[in-house]
């Protein structure tokens, strides 16, 4: 397994880690690479891993070097190949690698297995749009959405500076996708496993990948609903941000001064929720806390305005009974049975969201007709996930 962080960082360590230890469950052994840091809890035998890379700090001269080393790394090309050789690995599964690790990982793990003979599949899980947008996430820096580089020309991160709002940012990012894409590196991959059949979509604009992507919902290890009562809000969790919809969140609940609002969350646009009399900030909430907020509302809102790959907080509301009013933008819909478990409303559009809200507030039958079908929603467990992964593993 390469990734560039082995400790709890986000969504792709939760992926790597939970599907690690269940390949080791069905008798496989698994080791791992990606960059040292204090809190890794994964490794190989050889003990080989890149150096840390602090974007947000380090010396004047690392400062100056990071940006070759970020399209670029003979370290991490060589740090990969002592495990390799120690290890003879029959699958090398790529997760996030970028800037930290580089694609030069694949140039790497593509040689290793010619010079070695050894008969080895190299997959790459998407956990986001790296491979067709520097920025990752098809959207500006001011929220909106955009492909404009998936037609295979970078320059408009360039102009829009789509990377933290940085003009020398952006050109950096575009300057690594440029160079990627000359190398036709991922040519070398034998299957990218998307998390959505909207990813897959936008991947296979891209000549280079289309052919070797695969639509594989993510799989969700959360533990049983908590045993309450429904009780009187809606709820939003999640990140208090421009691209989450936060903002048409809020105009919706002004909108609806009569229906209360639970907001769990945090991040920069935490003060657009502030002063709305109907609607109370939690804060950030995790664990069982947060179980039981989402078990205990009428329903959830995911109003999000960016291509959303497979949000594990749409999956986490049915899975524990609460009906979701998902945007109709990203993977969503695909996770959402309308009319079922839940619906769908127009991403941006906080008229139609509140008008949803509304509806779905006033007509109880129908809202506890969708919370009894949550509990016929099924995702995949990590070991029907896993066998499924088999089949490509094994090609």
């Amino acid at each position: 397994m390469i990734n560039k962080f082995l400790y709890p960082n986000g969504g792709s360590e939760t992926y790597i880690f939970e599907l690690g230890k269940q390949l080791e469950k069905m008798g496989h052994e698994v080791q791992y690479f990606g960059m040292e840091h204090e809190g890794r809890c994964v490794g190989n035998r050889v003990g080989a891993y890149t150096s840390g890379m602090d974007f947000h700090g380090g010396s004047r001269l690392a400062k100056l070097t990071y940006p070759l080393k970020t399209i670029y790394s003979s370290e991490a090309r060589q740090k990969l190949r002592l495990v390799l050789d120690d290890f003879r690995p029959d699958v090398i599964h790529l997760n996030n690698f970028n800037y930290q690790l580089t694609p030069s990982v694949l140039l790497e793990a593509d040689k290793w297995r010619r010079e070695s003979g050894q008969p080895c599949r190299i997959l790459y899980t998407a956990h986001d749009y790296q491979l067709v947008c520097p920025n990752h996430m098809c959207c500006r820096v001011d929220g909106q959405v955009c492909e404009d580089c998936l037609s295979g020309k970078s320059a408009s991160c360039i102009r829009h500076k789509c990377i933290h709002g940085s003009a020398a940012k952006s050109a950096i990012g575009a300057a690594e996708a440029a160079f990627w894409r000359w190398k036709k590196v991922y040519k070398k991959l034998d299957a990218i496993v998307c998390c959505s059949e909207f990813m897959k979509k936008k991947l296979d604009t891209d000549p280079i990948l289309r052919g070797k992507t695969v639509a594989l919902h993510n799989f969700i290890s959360t533990k049983k609903a908590p045993d309450v009562e429904k009780q009187d809000y809606v709820l939003y969790f999640g990140r208090f941000a421009k691209e989450k919809g936060v903002e048409t969140f809020a105009k919706a609940c002004k909108a609806l001064p009569d229906i209360p609002f639970v907001a769990a969350g945090s991040g920069p646009l935490e003060g657009e929720l502030a002063g709305i009399p109907n609607l109370k900030n939690v804060g950030f909430q995790s664990g069982e806390a947060l179980r039981k907020l989402i078990a205990g509302a009428r329903f959830s809102v995911y109003p999000s305005e960016w291509y959303e790959n497979c949000p594990f907080s749409v999956m986490e509301s049915l899975m524990y009974g609460t009906p979701v009013l998902g945007a109709d933008i990203g993977g969503i819909p695909e996770l959402i049975d309308a009319g079922e478990n839940g619906e769908l409303f127009e991403s941006g559009n906080a008229d139609a969201l509140a008008g949803k809200i509304r509806a779905l507030w006033g007509d109880r039958t129908r809202l506890d007709a969708y919370t009894k079908a949550c509990g016929k929603t099924r995702f995949d467990t990590v070991e029907a996930y896993a066998e499924k992964l088999m089949r490509l593993y094994q090609g």
